[in-house]
């Protein structure tokens, strides 16, 4: 269908909309016309065909807009102020999610599935680029592999210059520099943070292309030839995005037992909604793991300094000169993930500062150059971060009724329930069936709920202020010797979820006596439901942070590749690998009989060419063995990053199972449960020593 076809649809079907939205039901039309609608719904659901996520998608826009017309008209009248002032702060928080599920559509409704350009057979024509390894407070640990995968990257060596760029002006990192044969820059002042840095190398460097890695991102050997071909078709493409891929858990990975089997945080951005910028021209720049035309940043002026998300507000400004940007989902390039929920806090809250200061200082639907899609997806990403206030309001909303009395919501709960029904199991579900393999159901809510009160106050300061306040690094590669819970982090969290229990009781008190108390049950009944769903999130969000032990080093990756194990005896046994790590490998026992033989070498090979590496055994039984790397030199640690971490295949991985609303909602019940029963656990097993130690004295 061309553009003036679909847009005389649309024209012709708005007056249509339009009747849908504004025509007044009692409650059981409204119940019946819901029930339809959702019955309608799941027979289209059957058909896998894009065109019919589009109906599906008109068809949830037109219900969610009809809820929050009926609540703007029919629900905002109020007894008291303190009522007034609590029931349109929830309509508000209402109006904002209402915006960004229109806004959420219009970026993941049409993603663009961009494939690699093939360059060229002459080398002589593929363009010069600049690898930029940005540094500040990293340690060396961190730093070296991300800088040896980069001289692992399959490009002419006469065309690709690496460059560590510290800001820590470390001797140390000099002397690896000069060591590992790559540039390396520092200057006098750390002026405008990581922007600032990468704009002071761009003035001692020449490459036709800039590639960035954050010092903890390691790049595949195919990084270069899967990404430049794009600017090789497109003279005007000015960026080309990759997916920030980890291959450590990140807090709700480790933390929560179902988070080890599920889409990560990420995984929605760096999958629909970045596919579906590219489809407007409107892919962002991440910081990491991205290639970008040196012209094109030259015009603006180098990376952006006037915010702490020079990525995103770097783009912004290519895109107004009417740069082309793009997106490439295929992971390329994996780093570390934040190890603490307290990291994770810190960083989340920076990209909020961030995003908040880009709308102040260069909003996305004020000035020219961009297109209204462009303005749009922009716009998402900008509000998307105020979500703290409203997702908070969400949360704490019953408490006005089940603990005061107050009526936000000037309607009966039959009504209200008739209304918000289909608005809600309609958008849940459109989610489910175009994003389910990238964010499971309901687990937004934990995502958001963690963070929630914790960007409250950044964001309302930084909108009134978008000055204040400094860049932060977010730290990695630490360890953590004992586990704990982060009080500190969720201490709101608690306080709330104490109270939602307080008042569930009050309510289910003041409902089994309603008759006393001249209420209507089915009132409480719909307060004391969503209260519960409340405290339910406010658990989940409350377990990530009880952190576990993270004492590894290296992270083990699962890999089968072929190996020879090489004895000191003269024996050469062929067996595989089951993981790898840059500390050691596990490889599968090849031969019962030589257990206790000593090991020499493991040689691992790949299609390109097989490596050896000294070892030494840290265990073995009739399953695998466990071997240790020894000390090497760089020279064959190059060689093992290339092994491990640098495979053009290294993260590409099988797509997780689609979404399963139940199922998601019964893993949240299982990680609130684990929550009391593993704490009850932890206490019970501390006491035995004092119990036992008690009986003996009396003894």
């Amino acid at each position: 269908m061309n553009k003036f076809l679909f847009s005389l649809l649309v024209l012709l079907l708005l007056p249509v909309a339009a009747v849908i939205i504004i025509t007044p039901m009692d409650s059981q039309k409204q119940y019946i016309f819901g029930l339809i609608s959702i019955g309608l719904l799941f027979l289209l659901g059957i058909s896998k065909s894009r065109r019919i996520s589009v109906v599906m998608v008109i068809m949830s826009v037109i219900m969610s807009t009809r809820y929050i017309y009926w609540r703007a008209t029919e629900t905002l009248h109020f007894n008291s102020t303190i009522e007034a002032i609590l029931g349109i702060g929830l309509f508000l928080a209402e109006l904002y999610v209402w915006i960004i599920l229109l806004l959420g559509y219009l970026q993941t409704t049409w993603p663009l599935k961009r494939t690699i350009e093939p360059l060229p057979d002459d080398t002589t024509l593929w363009p010069t680029v600049d690898v930029y390894i940005p540094s500040y407070n990293e340690s060396l640990d961190v730093v070296r592999d991300t800088v040896l995968a980069a001289q692992c990257i399959d490009y002419p060596k006469d065309k690709i210059k690496i460059y560590v760029l510290d800001d820590g002006k470390r001797d140390e990192f000099a002397v690896f520099s000069a060591d590992a044969g790559v540039g390396y820059i520092t200057r006098n002042d750390n002026s405008h943070a990581k922007a600032g840095n990468l704009n002071h190398a761009m003035k001692l460097t020449k490459g036709e292309l800039i590639c960035v890695f954050d010092c903890d991102h390691v790049a595949t050997r195919a990084f270069l030839q899967a990404t430049v071909g794009s600017f090789l078709k497109d003279p005007r493409l000015a960026l080309i995005q990759t997916p920030h891929y980890f291959y450590s858990p990140d807090p709700f990975e480790r933390n929560l037992s179902a988070g080890r089997t599920m889409p990560n945080e990420g995984a929605l951005f760096y999958g629909p909604v970045q596919q579906g910028n590219d489809n407007w021209n409107a892919t962002f720049f991440c910081g990491s793991c991205a290639v970008i035309r040196r012209v094109a940043l030259e015009e603006v002026g180098g990376f952006a300094v006037e915010t702490v998300t020079e990525d995103a507000h770097s783009a912004l400004k290519m895109q107004r000169r009417g740069w082309n940007t793009a997106f490439l989902d295929i992971p390329l390039a994996a780093g570390l993930a934040t190890e603490r929920l307290g990291l994770h806090v810190i960083q989340r809250t920076r990209w909020a500062r961030g995003m908040t200061q880009i709308f102040r200082v260069d909003n996305p639907l004020l000035g020219r150059g961009l297109k209204w899609q462009q303005r749009l997806c922009y716009l998402n990403a900008m509000l998307h971060f105020q979500f703290g206030l409203p997702r908070v309001v969400f949360l704490t909303a019953p408490l006005a009724f089940l603990l005061f009395n107050l009526n936000i919501i000037s309607s009966s709960a039959s009504l209200i329930f008739a209304y918000a029904l289909p608005h809600l199991v309609m958008s849940l579900y459109i989610n489910s069936r175009m994003n389910g393999r990238f964010r499971y159901t309901f687990w937004g809510e934990i995502y958001e709920t963690v963070m929630a009160f914790h960007l409250i106050l950044p964001t309302l300061v930084t909108m009134f202020a978008p000055k204040r306040g400094k860049f932060n690094v977010t730290d990695k590669g630490g360890l953590l010797d004992v586990g704990f819970f982060d009080f500190n982090i969720v201490k709101p969290h608690l306080i709330v979820a104490i109270l939602m229990i307080i008042g569930i009781g009050y309510g289910v008190v003041r409902a089994i006596f309603h008759d006393y108390f001249a209420i209507d049950p089915n009132v409480i009944a719909l307060n004391v439901a969503w209260g519960s769903f409340s405290v339910l999130i406010l658990l989940a969000a409350i377990a990530v942070a009880k952190e576990t032990r993270q004492v590894r080093k290296t992270i083990r990756i699962d890999v089968a590749i072929p190996a020879i194990i090489h004895y000191a005896n003269g024996i050469s046994l062929r067996t595989t690998t089951i993981d790898m790590s840059m500390g050691g490998v596990q490889l599968v026992t090849p031969d019962v009989r030589y257990i206790d033989e000593e090991i020499e070498e493991v040689e691992i090979q790949l299609s390109s060419g097989a490596e050896s590496f000294p070892v030494t055994q840290i265990s073995g039984n009739k399953e695998r063995l466990r071997l240790q790397f020894e000390n090497l030199p760089l020279s064959k640690r190059r060689e093992l990053v290339r092994v491990v971490l640098c495979r053009a295949d290294a993260w590409i991985g099988e797509e997780y199972p689609p979404d399963n609303p139940f199922k998601s909602l019964v893993s949240i019940i299982r990680c609130v449960f684990e929550l009391f029963y593993n704490t009850w656990k932890e206490r019970r097993a501390k006491n035995k020593p004092a119990d036992a130690t008690s009986k003996s004295e009396a003894a």
